[in-house]
This record gives C-alpha cells, sequence and structure tokens, in this order.
C-alpha cells in the first residue's frame, strides 16, 4: 500500500475524501489555530497542556501516526475513563490483504469507528476509513478534524434530483477506496442510530453500494465490497435519554426535528459519559453466503443481502444483565431472571430513573414519564429480542 503522502485522490473525490499529503498538513494547521478546536480540546481533556498538545500534533509524519499514536492514545484515555472495558472478538475473520466494508449498527455517533479503530490498533490490524455524515459537521473545524482522522464525508442535505447522483459519488469512492487504494471502510447499516435499538439494515445503502463497480450484475458488484457484520453492544448507551426525550417531543409534536444543537450535545454526551462495558464482534464476511443465492431478481438480492447482514449482526450482539432485565420487564416475564441478580436489577432500575430525571423537558406528566420509561426500556431489551429471533434462525 502506497504511503498517505503519496496517493493524490482523483478530483472527483476531492471534497468527500480524507485529507492526506499537503492538504492533511494544512488542515492540522489550521486546527491548532481554531478557538472551536482549542476549546473543545480542553473540554474533553481539563488537564491538559494545550501548547505541548499542539507541538505534538505538528510534528506528526502522516496520517497513520496521528491516527495510532494521537488519536490512539486519546481514544485510550477515553476508554479507560468512559467505559469498564473495550474488547473485541472475531478478529481471525478479516484474511490478511482483504480490504472490506465493515457495516455494523450504530449507536455512537463518533465512538463507534473509533473504539473499533482502537481495537484494530491494539490488534495490529489496518484502520478503517469511516463514512460520516455532512450534518454532523456543524463548524468548519470539525470537518477538519474528520477528514485529517481518516473520514469520509457522506452527503445527507441533498436535493431529491442530486440525491441519486450524491448516492453515486459515495458508492464509487468505497469502491475505490478498497480496489484502489487498498484501504477497508465503516459505515453504519442505516443513515442515523435505530433510536429504540431495532437495528436494521437500510436497503437503499445495499442499492448505493451497488451502483459502483466492474461487475455487470448486482449480485457480484455487492460480492465486490466484501460486506463484513461488526455487532457493536454498548452496555449503558449515554444518549439513551436523549432518544427516550427525542420519542416524547415526536409523541407530542410528530413534526419535531433535531436541531444541530442537538446533535452536537449528543456527540458531547456519547463521547464523556459512562458506557459501562463495550465489545466488538467482527462477523464473517457475507460473500459465501451471497454467492449461493441463486435468485436474479434485483429486489431479493437485496432484501437477502440485509437479512445475512441482520442476521450477523443480531447474533452477534454481547448481552448485558441489563439487556435481559429489560426484555423480562417489557414481557412481563422471568425467563432470563437467572441471567441476573436482585441487585443487578435494583441498580439498573436506580439508572433509569437517574436518566429520566436528566430529561429536560417542560411539564411531563406521569403518563410521558411512564411512556419514556418504555421507550428506554425497549432499547435496552431489543437487543436480546433480535438475538433470540436470529437465533431461531441458526446464528453464523
Amino acid at each position: 500500500m502506497s504511503s498517505s503522502n503519496d496517493i493524490i485522490v482523483p478530483e472527483q473525490f476531492s471534497e468527500m475524501a480524507p485529507y492526506r499529503g499537503k492538504d492533511f498538513f494544512a488542515a492540522l494547521n489550521r486546527l491548532v489555530k481554531d478557538p472551536g478546536f482549542e476549546h473543545a480540546v480542553r473540554y474533553v481533556m481539563p488537564d491538559v497542556d494545550y501548547p505541548a498538545f499542539v507541538e505534538s500534533l505538528l510534528q506528526v509524519k502522516d496520517q497513520n501516526e496521528f491516527q495510532t499514536q494521537v488519536m490512539g492514545r486519546f481514544l485510550e484515555m477515553l476508554a479507560a475513563s468512559t467505559t469498564r472495558g473495550l474488547s473485541i472478538d472475531g478478529e481471525e475473520n478479516c484474511r490478511p490483504a482483504t480490504n472490506y466494508t465493515f457495516i455494523s449498527n450504530h449507536r455512537d455517533i463518533v465512538l463507534d469507528p473509533s473504539f473499533l479503530n482502537l481495537c484494530f490498533i491494539r490488534s495490529g490490524l489496518p484502520v478503517t476509513q469511516v463514512a460520516i455524515g455532512n450534518n454532523l459537521l456543524i463548524y468548519e473545524w470539525i470537518a477538519d478534524l474528520v477528514k485529517v482522522n481518516r473520514s469520509f464525508i457522506v452527503k445527507r442535505d441533498a436535493k431529491v434530483v442530486q440525491a441519486l447522483e450524491a448516492a453515486k459519488q459515495l458508492s464509487a469512492y468505497i469502491h475505490y477506496t478498497l480496489n484502489t487504494l487498498h484501504e477497508s471502510v465503516w459505515i453504519a447499516q442505516r443513515e442515523g442510530r435505530a433510536k429504540d435499538s431495532n437495528d436494521l439494515t437500510q436497503e437503499s445503502l445495499i442499492k448505493m453500494l451497488a451502483l459502483a463497480g466492474d461487475a455487470p450484475d448486482l449480485k457480484d458488484k455487492i460480492l465486490e465490497v466484501n460486506l463484513m457484520p461488526v455487532s457493536i453492544s454498548y452496555e449503558f448507551d449515554p444518549n439513551d435519554y436523549l432518544k427516550a426525550r427525542e420519542f416524547l417531543l415526536k409523541r407530542r409534536d410528530p413534526d419535531f426535528k433535531k436541531s444541530q444543537r442537538d446533535d452536537l450535545f449528543s456527540m458531547e454526551t456519547g463521547l464523556l459519559s459512562n458506557k459501562g462495558r463495550v465489545h466488538f464482534r467482527i462477523g464473517k464476511c457475507i460473500n459465501d453466503d451471497l454467492s449461493r443465492f441463486e435468485s436474479t431478481d434485483r429486489t431479493e438480492i437485496i432484501h437477502h443481502t440485509c437479512t445475512l447482514i441482520d442476521r450477523a449482526i443480531h447474533c452477534g450482539y454481547k448481552i448485558y444483565p441489563c439487556n435481559y432485565i429489560a426484555y423480562d420487564e417489557i414481557n412481563s416475564t422471568d425467563r432470563f431472571a437467572g441471567e441476573y441478580t436482585p441487585d443487578d436489577e435494583r441498580s439498573f432500575n436506580e439508572y433509569i430513573e437517574r436518566q429520566l430525571d436528566r430529561v429536560d423537558v417542560a411539564d411531563v406528566t406521569a403518563d410521558e414519564r411512564s411512556y419514556m420509561r418504555r421507550m428506554m426500556l425497549t432499547m435496552y431489551a431489543n437487543p436480546l429480542t433480535n438475538q433470540l429471533a436470529a437465533s431461531e434462525r441458526q446464528c453464523l
């Protein structure tokens, strides 16, 4: 693989692709001079020696060193301070010299791919490029930060007329990254997070991936991107109460939409709050199973691809006591009572009540609080619900 500094990205991808070479260094110099970036660094790392931090940033040799040394150390600090352990298994499913499209469920706006890449750094595996929506690039310094950190930009605000062209460009870039740059990519299985943790792959995403490629038919175009399902399991979702708040506001007003400030606060909360244990499970590339699918109908191929991804993700969840507790309460059963203790149950219920107390909505009625509580329990029950259903269809 060529050095990051040697690669000249084609003009058609220049606006969306990660910074490389002189653009990478120019962005680093812009970043360290931006008051917004300095404020964010001091907010996340209150004890930081900012001048020394800036000096270390400006001394990195390339993008790889930035990711492994600067971001890797920062993420290790974040994992140590906000989790009870970050773990991964299934790395043996990654074949050397093969580049993958890692496709996962989506829990945290920033940390899902960041923690996955940290696990790869720990394991000595290559880090991936990361798809990130332009709706999150609220400030110019955020755009610079994600693009020096090997992220590529997904246009989420394109008008209907331009949406197809944007999808074609994104598909072409992913194929180019895998087959020309020989780098892997990460992308969420759907646009935005599943607020209720009912993780299902969007068919439009698979259609997008098949818009580009050298293969003559749809199935072979999908096979070209080597889809590798990844299951992400957070013991606690720091944004659970914010999602419950959004459910309530949408219940009150079906036209409610989050603001940019809401997105920024979600990013901050996800970064800095307790997540309990965090686990990644790398599944098997779906190519072998997809290759055996005999239908030539486009709709059936897309649907089957989504089914393979969903089944792998659902089977790969790590189930924590809170998931068993939520499942039993939602379903009015004691089916999994042997998987948690009375102390686990009391602690989880206290946690739910504390989180509900943080919802900053005026005049919440007892019925509305009960509704939000049920939605939060549903978030924690759904991974187990989906895993049980997937197990009946034979986990891979």
